[in-house]
């Protein structure tokens, strides 16, 4: 039984011609929106948290936002139907996609994959993958942090054994790595710089590694209720406003990641600058499902999966020609 409920899970609560069509909607209600609230996930930091600065807030339905701190932590608010929108990595889908989950993918965010590396500790004499031989490396299960350490391990001819993983969310894993109690650490984001503060240095990157696809997902509940499927939609054009916002304006967006999330804007520059992608907001594709069903063999291959995992169940068209329209 999940643990998730509406009532736990939800605490918290583009183009010019675009936005004054969508504020008149919301008016006169020529949609039927009224009433009706959506609820999405947003990341602390992340476009989904800039709706309101990026001009996008002014929705004919009312948007109920809860803040997440994991792809894994979604997947399973969607399947309880606590969430009606949210976004994740390639990889949460895979572990539920055996269990008829709600969850369906409708669209996919490209983004960096330069954020995401292996850091070990200042003085450390590890100078190449192959040195993690023997060593304590922490990662975060189920995440893209997992499927690097595996495909880096594969990529040396090394086993999961060959290691000490240890398992950690990223807040312990930062006070691990900087204890000094992991002799390397696999993760991401911002906190990528925080650890290099103290004389981290990256050993390797995502490149070559990950897709830079992020999944944009809603439910199977949600696509069979016509005015919650259009007001999804609605939402995924407003999400693409956003981050025509953010591309619009770097210094603007260090500066705003930095005031929600008190993080020194520098950072945000830096993860800016040394960027592998810029972000897009796409349709689904047949390239985007191979790149999953990839991912998801490969943890099969290593044994964390009980066997091979169908993905493309999972994925749904619904919104594909309304985003190539817009």
């Amino acid at each position: 039984m999940s643990l998730f409920t509406r009532r736990t899970v939800l605490g918290g609560a583009g183009s010019l011609a675009l936005a004054s069509l969508l504020a008149a909607c919301g008016k006169d209600d020529a949609d039927g929106f009224a009433g009706l609230t959506l609820h999405t996930a947003a990341y602390r930091g992340n476009p989904d948290s800039f709706f309101d600065k990026a001009g996008q807030a002014n929705t004919p339905y009312k948007v109920e936002t809860s803040q997440f701190a994991g792809g894994n932590l979604i997947t399973e608010a969607i399947n309880a139907r606590a969430i009606d929108f949210g976004m994740m990595s390639e990889i949460p889908p895979i572990f539920v996609a055996e269990s008829r989950p709600l969850l369906r993918i409708v669209a996919v965010l490209e983004g960096d994959v330069n954020n995401q590396v292996v850091l070990v500790p200042k003085g450390s004499t590890i100078d190449d993958p192959k040195g993690l031989k023997g060593k304590r490396v922490g990662y975060v299960r189920a995440t893209t942090s997992q499927y690097m350490l595996l495909h880096i391990l594969k990529e040396q001819g090394l086993d999961w054994s060959d290691i000490t993983p240890v398992a950690l969310s990223p807040q312990d894993g930062l006070a691990a790595f900087q204890n000094g109690q992991l002799d390397a650490w696999v993760i991401y984001g911002v906190i990528v710089y925080l650890a290099k503060q103290d004389g981290a240095r990256v050993l390797t990157t995502g490149q070559g590694i990950l897709s830079g696809n992020y999944l944009v997902c809603t439910s199977k509940d949600v696509l069979g209720d016509s005015l919650k499927k259009k007001a999804v939609g609605d939402y995924l054009l407003r999400y693409r406003a956003v981050i025509d916002w953010v591309e619009a304006d770097p210094e603007r967006w260090a500066v705003e990641r930095a005031e929600a999330t008190g993080i020194s804007a520098d950072f945000y520059r830096q993860e800016y600058r040394e960027r592998s992608a810029p972000l897009a907001l796409k349709p689904i594709s047949e390239a985007a499902i191979r790149s999953e069903q990839t991912v998801a063999d490969g943890f099969a291959a290593a044994g964390v999966l009980p066997g091979k995992v169908a993905v493309a169940p999972l994925w749904d068209d619904a919104y594909s020609d309304l985003l190539k329209k817009g």
